[in-house]
């Protein structure tokens, strides 16, 4: 689900719209509003990229230029969200080895990581997805970041 416009205005959004924008170096209002998820066991997301190949969706604050991927649980086995272009080692990823990196979703971590170059293209090595879940449930929030403000 999407946090409403009403929703984006606590105080505790807010914070951490703040607190993203700071360490992002990205304006607040180049956001667009928060999404919470939530992955039972077996599920996952298949590998994608997060920036827009349309241009409906580029007209409403420009390229997604960054991702901020917060983790809100505790005790799930699995669900590591996996870069399979970076790294040069092997990882784990819904219990299997693969080659890339991944990040184990734990209560209170995030992730940071960028869709576009400092060059302004598109970068292909951004691809990520969402591992499958063995056991228990992933809690995330997820707040995309645009060139411009997001309308």
């Amino acid at each position: 689900m999407f946090l409403t416009p009403e929703e984006r205005k606590y105080p505790m959004v807010h914070a951490i719209e703040k607190r993203i924008s700071v360490y992002s170096q990205v304006p607040i209002e180049n956001g667009e509003l928060m999404q919470v998820l939530r992955y039972e066991k077996n599920q996952y997301y298949k590998p994608h990229h997060d920036y827009f190949a349309d241009t409906f969706n580029l007209k409403r604050g420009g390229q997604r230029i960054a991702t901020m991927l917060m983790y809100l649980s505790d005790n799930v086995e699995g669900g590591e969200t996996y870069f399979p272009n970076i790294g040069s080692g092997q990882c784990s990823c819904g219990g299997k080895t693969v080659e890339g990196l991944s990040v184990k979703p734990t209560k209170g971590n995030a992730v940071l990581f960028w869709s576009m170059g400092l060059d302004g293209q598109s970068d292909p090595l951004s691809v990520h997805g969402g591992c499958e879940v063995l056991a228990g449930e992933k809690w995330s929030a997820t707040k995309w970041m645009r060139q411009k403000a997001h309308q």
